[in-house]
């Protein structure tokens, strides 16, 4: 993926803050024209820079107060296999990612639920009997911290 120069790079961090503002209103703020924000932010979407703008919803108010992560170890460690559990994973309800990762674990799964008697359904229900799981260890999540702050993003300039 190329780098983003310092134009896009505030592009991003300004719509990172409120991705609802319009292009005029970006363009006055970076203090370009209007045609050349929105050429530059068209450009960073087909290079898939910018991969799509999104509501941020509460679980609880949607009565899925309950998350937790999932470590899961499948067997038989293949493709097919990874492929396979990360499609159906992904298809379930109350998974909000999937995370497929290297080292003593296959996947991380953040799930959400009404309350800790689904999540134990969900648990016994829709992982245990699947046979490619081989394991899982489940961490209940207490509080929640989402933070796409600009200002964590490293400079494109800068060598890190």
């Amino acid at each position: 993926m190329p780098v983003v120069d310092e134009l896009d790079s505030e592009i991003i961090r300004l719509l990172q803050t409120d991705a609802r503002q319009s292009n005029r209103e970006l363009a006055r703020r970076l203090g370009v024209a209007p045609s050349t924000c929105l050429e530059r932010v068209r450009a960073l979407t087909r290079r898939g820079v910018i991969r799509g703008y999104h509501a941020d919803i509460a679980p609880a108010a949607l009565n899925r107060s309950v998350q937790a992560l999932v470590s899961v170890q499948v067997r038989p460690l293949s493709r097919a296999v990874i492929d396979t559990f990360k499609d159906s994973a992904n298809a379930l309800p109350e998974v909000l990612s999937v995370f497929v990762l290297a080292g003593g674990d296959d996947f991380l799964l953040h799930v959400a639920v009404q309350d800790l008697d689904h999540l134990h359904a969900f648990l016994l229900d829709r992982l245990s009997k699947r046979r490619e799981i081989a394991g899982f260890r489940t961490s209940v999540i207490f509080q929640q911290e989402h933070d796409t702050a600009p200002s964590r993003l490293p400079s494109p300039t800068s060598a890190e």
